[in-house]
């Protein structure tokens, strides 16, 4: 059964992802001095009491917006609340209460559903005078706390919260662990890359919904945000992301913590889907986003985005396209790549598929007699180059030590005998051999013992 749903909705700065990154245990949401910080709606599981539940940090509503962020960020408040079981309405105690408060109530209120009143920034005792002009809202008694301290009724409004849920029916999602098995099934991916390549564009379209705001503004994304879909029996965590830019274009701040949260994303996801523009060359931010990819060990998809606006489209073009991008991004040569176009949907069910196959492979085991049968054919075929002294590299025997990525040890007499020419060597040999396509392997070499030198 699926969690319920719970939605954190005020206007801007007044607290509302310090509140969810307090509940969350995380600083999940970026929290910055500045009104206007959070733009899309945030999902993060929450325990309360034994009760399990779903928290949705949202951006700051400004009723009756004109401006087009403004307006976008309504847009995405309205669809957390339409899915909301339960309205945790933020108000700000210190700044008291205004016109805006009142129309956002009013909004809530129609709603039917349950609201709770949140006086945030109730710091000290005797500040909690402050609340009784909050019951001209005509709403739910209000619940003073203190999210930055942690202190106040925090606690008491999360009693509040678990008690107006609905009630739990049925097994699985309930704790029964009827859905364990293929809960591990799941997968999780993280759309990657540079500024205003479409990456926010590309889940609203794999997940049929307006789940992230779209602009034409590079930069609009600003936390990592979460979206779950069913994919055949799994289910996929799509994570869109900030794009990444060079260090010396980041400004401290807002877009700093975005970047953060990028790179973050990237080591909790399952598959790492690196988006490029099809319009534009690769770029030396899009190799230094690769080998961030690499380096975590990642399953790896490359999208060719905006593919529709290329004229002449040919077969071998795309190849010769493909090659090239190989070639540009050296550190994810064993990456599929996927030409689509989230304005017309071209391919989009490719990228799944792509994402799915190199999450298999990322995962996968190869028995220790099979490794060393290919090892040792590899050293008979081309044996290993003479090192200094005549010295040469001897390879006793390999064994898979882990996943995630596929992870094999060589037990040698000399690990620094391993020459990083012959590791390239051993590796395509391997891959020839077993695949591994779309997921990076490492190999370790480790000296089976000591020689007299």
């Amino acid at each position: 059964m699926a969690r319920a749903v719970v939605a954190i909705v005020g206007r801007p700065n007044v607290g509302k992802s310090t509140f969810f990154n307090r509940c969350v245990g995380a600083r999940d949401a970026i929290v910055f001095d500045s009104p206007g910080v959070t733009r899309d709606r945030i999902y993060r599981e929450c325990d309360w009491s034994g009760h399990d539940f779903l928290l949705v940090d949202t951006g700051g509503l400004v009723p009756d917006a004109t401006e087009e962020m403004s307006a976008k960020v309504a847009d995405q408040v309205a669809l957390a609340v339409a899915e909301a079981d339960v309205i945790i309405f933020m108000v700000d105690g210190k700044s008291g209460l205004i016109g805006t408060d009142l129309d956002v109530a009013n909004m809530l209120r129609r709603t039917k559903k349950p609201i709770l009143l949140a006086v945030n920034k109730i710091d000290e005792p005797h500040e909690e005078t402050n609340l009784l002009e909050f019951y001209k809202l005509g709403l739910d008694e209000p619940h003073p706390l203190s999210a930055m301290r942690g202190t106040g009724g925090v606690g008491d409004l999360l009693d509040k919260v678990v008690a107006a849920l609905p009630p739990v029916n049925g097994s699985g999602a309930d704790g029964s662990g009827a859905e364990d098995v293929e809960a591990r099934e799941d997968f999780s991916v993280a759309i990657v890359g540079r500024p205003n390549v479409g990456k926010s564009s590309i889940v609203n379209a794999l997940s049929n919904s307006r789940r992230t705001i779209v602009t034409a503004l590079p930069g609009t994304t600003r936390d990592a945000i979460d979206t779950v879909i069913k994919y055949g029996t799994r289910s996929v965590t799509l994570i869109d992301t900030a794009g990444i830019r060079r260090k010396s274009k980041v400004q401290f701040g807002v877009e700093a913590f975005s970047v953060v949260r990028s790179l973050k994303a990237i080591d909790r996801a399952d598959v790492a889907v690196l988006m490029l523009d099809a319009t534009e060359t690769v770029a030396d931010q899009d190799q230094k986003i690769a080998a961030k990819i690499a380096e975590a060990g990642k399953a790896t998809v490359i999208v060719v985005n905006k593919w529709d606006l290329i004229e002449n489209k040919s077969s071998k073009m795309m190849n010769e396209f493909t090659q090239q991008v190989l070639l540009d991004l050296p550190h994810l040569k064993f990456a599929e790549v996927i030409y689509s176009s989230a304005l017309t949907r071209q391919r989009l069910p490719k990228i799944l598929e792509a994402c799915q196959r190199a999450w298999a492979e990322n995962r996968r085991r190869i028995n220790t007699g099979l490794i060393n049968q290919i090892v040792n054919e590899a050293q008979t075929i081309t044996p290993p180059p003479s090192a200094s002294r005549g010295r040469r590299l001897r390879i006793y025997y390999a064994t898979q030590v882990s996943v995630s990525p596929p992870t094999f040890v060589l037990f040698v007499n000399d690990n620094k005998l391993l020459t990083q020419s012959y590791q390239v060597y051993l590796e395509r040999k391997i891959r020839e051999a077993f695949g591994f396509r779309g997921t990076p392997i490492r190999l370790i070499a480790r000296p089976k013992n000591r020689e007299t030198r």
